[in-house]
């Protein structure tokens, strides 16, 4: 049974190694790249059966046992992340079939697809620090192929920054690793979380936490290195973007969540209430101000990323159960709600030709199923109940009330209602109002893009008529993730 955990890392290999074969078959590619994705949504979810079900699952690679091996762990929130990534790079994928050119499907754009996911997969599913390391280098290094495929000189420009801060992350990222080692003696993370919680996590262990703490953050987009996001995002296409916005920084977000509930948390007054609190903070009121102040589509929703990671990682920081089960919630229901956003942003786009709200307007008219998908994931991602944004804030902000945490608790609320302004900005400027849209742009179908938006929509309104079974099993993970002996037993077989 362990075996099948290394299943979402070695299948995408295989197929984005036979797509790179057919990379000049277009129509194969499609084929291959389809049946790809939808395998990895059902290999995904017989993996997040047998973690509920079964507890956490390990794998020694190589027969080589914890700590001295490659040691992959399947636990209930790996299970859940891989889950929404296989759901998403569909939903993404098969929207792709319908905007990308025939000049970025050329440039390997199917085989770096699922190389991504590759990366992805391995930081979600690796037990080692090292290892986490490698598979955000195979991750970014994918990205930097899709963020450029097409190669237009905005795309070029804006793109130089991604890499060059991830670059300097990824530095910072091995020195950490080796200050580390050098420390403790192991990079197991079970083995790390044992070592320290021996040893007692001395002021250099609690800045090697910082350390990485800056490393995931940049990756994550958090406040203050978040700068390259808004513009970096607005080049790629609505396929590439919808993917990166939805998946990629919650990777960040992940490893800020596993490291600091399994690794460093014996300092939580300082490293969670403290500093992971304030970050987080600033990272919902200045990317929440930074969307307000945008008239384009595509750039609202960017900065809307950088003020919604700051939810996730303030119910981090607030380090209760509740908070932390909020947390995971929230994680979920941000994944499917903006990406379903950047794909229709994608489909205004095709049929408006632009991203500037300004030149938009009465596309309910014209467009009303594009109108009302449009709404429900904007009024789900500002809060609104009855919807999976309300259900998923609402534990966090609790949490933070209820453990003093009244300026942040505050500043969420704030930045609920400047997010709503936002989404009822893009809402009145693009479907309401005067139709500025020509007698041909009003005839232009994207009722075959929607398809693949509107399992993304259903399932924001499922999360919130079905919160109480959601919360239920967020509050699993929560328990589970905030007990480190569950992991380490499992890891170390103790």
């Amino acid at each position: 049974m362990s075996n099948l955990i290394i299943l979402p890392v070695v299948f995408p290999f295989l197929i984005g190694a036979i797509l790179v074969i057919f990379y000049k078959h277009t129509k194969l590619q499609r084929v291959l790249s389809g049946i790809g994705v939808l395998a990895l949504i059902a290999i995904s979810a017989y993996l997040a059966h047998i973690a509920f079900y079964e507890g956490t699952v390990t794998l020694a690679a190589g027969n080589w046992e914890a700590p001295y091996g490659i040691i992959l762990v399947l636990d209930n929130l790996a299970a859940l992340m891989l889950l929404i990534t296989s759901i998403l790079s569909a939903a993404c994928l098969f929207f792709a079939y319908g905007t990308i050119s025939k000049e970025r499907e050329k440039f390997f754009f199917y085989p770096f697809y699922f190389f991504l996911l590759i990366g992805v997969n391995g930081s979600f599913l690796t037990g080692d620090i090292f290892n986490l390391f490698v598979f955000f280098e195979v991750m970014l290094l994918s990205s930097y192929v899709l963020i450029v495929n097409g190669s237009s000189k905005y795309q070029l420009r804006e793109s130089f920054k991604y890499v060059i801060i991830n670059v300097f992350a990824s530095a910072l990222f091995v020195v950490a690793i080796a200050w580390l080692y050098s420390v403790t003696g192991t990079l197991n993370m079970a083995h790390l979380s044992e070592r320290i919680a021996e040893a007692g996590q001395t002021g250099t262990l609690t800045v090697i936490g910082i350390m990485l703490l800056i490393v995931f953050a940049t990756k994550g987009a958090l406040f203050p290195l978040y700068f390259w996001l808004p513009k970096s995002y607005f080049g790629p296409p609505a396929a590439i973007a919808a993917l990166f916005g939805g998946l990629l920084t919650k990777v960040g977000i992940y490893a800020i969540i596993r490291t600091f509930t399994l690794i460093f948390y014996h300092e939580p007054e300082f490293t969670h209430k403290g500093v992971i609190v304030t970050i987080a903070g600033f990272t919902m009121l200045l990317g929440v101000l930074g969307a307000v102040s945008q008239f384009d589509f595509k750039r609202i929703l960017s900065y809307h990323i950088i003020s919604q990671v700051g939810y996730m990682v303030m119910g981090l920081g607030i380090f209760t159960p509740l908070a932390v089960a909020g947390a995971i919630f929230y994680i979920v229901h941000h994944m499917f709600v903006k990406t379903a956003l950047f794909l229709l942003s994608g489909a205004t786009q095709k049929v408006t030709g632009t991203t500037d709200i300004k030149q938009m307007g009465g596309m309910l008219k014209s467009h009303p199923l594009l109108a009302w998908f449009f709404f429900i994931s904007a009024v789900s991602l500002a809060g609104i109940p009855p919807l999976s944004g309300f259900f998923s804030k609402f534990p966090i902000i609790l949490s933070g009330f209820e453990e003093g945490q009244y300026v942040i608790s505050a500043v969420a609320l704030l930045v609920g209602l400047l997010t709503l302004f936002s989404m009822i900005k893009i809402f009145s400027y693009v479907f309401w109002g005067k139709n500025k849209l020509t007698e041909e742009q009003s005839k232009i179908s994207v009722n075959k893009l929607l398809l693949p938006v509107a399992p993304l929509v259903a399932l924001s309104v499922i999360l919130g008529f079905g919160a109480e079974y959601v919360f239920q099993y967020s509050l699993v993970i929560a328990e589970q993730i905030m007990e480190p002996s569950n992991y380490i037993d499992a890891v170390l077989k103790e």
